[in-house]
């Protein structure tokens, strides 16, 4: 009878297992970060934060703190970010010092941005990346936090071959592996591009070839204009791809950074574009973000010509305060 009762019970488990697998199959299952924290969080060491603190007498500078300093914004980590580990470690600590959630971006992908070349670099082998995203991971621990996975990865394959297509494919698996494993509370989102890049159809397949299953969720919009509505309907036909062809469905977060005038269909430091809605819970997606940060140049095109990407250009982000 023991026998009996004890094969009973590992029926039941896994058979919980199985139904909770097949709802978000492959996700860990951890705590709510949202829950655990009151806010989002401001990094007090922002480049436009930065920059205000040593312009004081600019006269922009009021505008740009109020309305980008002060907002809550990603920052983005890659081979410029020193020891991996530490640096995630001190701006989640620092974040969760003050009970908020902090929004971090992992950005250090092999061959990062391909086919444009304004991001060009990346860990230089896949070794290399693995033993990075592994400490990335481990730096954050059981505190809570967002990640924002790898920005343009998946929109890049047009110009990849077949092999690098795979074994990107197997460092972007392996990678929400480690989050699952080593950050418990960390909710990760795998990019997907934006509405102007892939059809839906497409951007799910490669979402499911990368592995999503076990992340949390998407994200959308990352570095791009286009409007929230215009992400909210291409999230939504991701999600109605991948319950047709997978199975399951995902939450995703939206990149609001700049997308106030939507998108005039360029993407290299366009003119007339906006700050768009701050960051926050729910809009129209799980999450809306500011994950480009507003008045970092995307490269040196457009009105940021002259610039590289990630500098910050302050008459750049005055314009987008005011839409000029």
């Amino acid at each position: 009878m023991r026998r009996s009762r004890r094969r009973l019970s590992l029926l039941v488990a896994a058979s919980l297992t199985a139904l909770l697998a097949t709802v978000h199959p492959g996700t860990a299952y951890a705590a709510d970060p949202t829950t655990l924290t009151h806010g989002f969080y401001v990094d007090p060491g922002s480049s436009a934060q930065q920059w205000v603190n040593a312009n004081p007498g600019d006269g922009r500078a009021a505008a740009i703190r109020s309305s980008i300093a002060n907002v809550p914004t990603a920052r983005w980590f890659g081979n410029w970010s020193g020891t991996i580990g530490t640096a995630t470690g001190a701006f989640v600590g620092a974040a969760a010092a003050g009970g908020t959630l902090p929004v971090l971006v992992a950005y250090n992908i092999p061959n990062r941005d391909i086919c444009a070349g304004q991001s060009g670099g990346g860990a230089g082998s896949d070794a290399a990346y693995d033993s990075w995203i592994a400490a990335f991971a481990s730096g954050i621990g059981t505190r809570p936090a967002v990640v924002v996975l790898e920005p343009d990865s998946l929109g890049d394959e047009s110009c990849m071959t077949a092999a690098q297509i795979s074994e990107r494919n197997a460092l972007l698996r392996n990678a929400i592996a480690q989050f699952n494993a080593k950050a418990p509370n960390t909710w990760v989102y795998l990019d997907a591009g934006n509405p102007g890049w892939l059809s839906a159809p497409t951007m799910a397949q490669h979402l499911a070839d990368a592995g999503v299953a076990g992340a949390h969720g998407f994200s959308l919009n990352v570095s791009n204009f286009y409007s929230t509505s215009q992400n909210t309907a291409y999230g939504n036909a991701v999600n109605a791809a991948l319950q047709s062809a997978s199975g399951f469905t995902k939450p995703y977060v939206i990149d609001t950074s700049r997308n106030g005038n939507g998108s005039n269909g360029q993407w290299c430091n366009p003119a007339g574009r906006r700050t768009g809605t701050p960051t926050q819970l729910g809009g129209g997606a799980e999450m809306l973000l500011w994950v480009k940060a507003p008045g970092e140049s995307d490269g040196n095109c457009g009105t940021g010509a002259g610039s590289s990407a990630g500098q910050f250009l302050p008459q750049v982000a005055y314009n987008l305060i005011y839409g000029y």
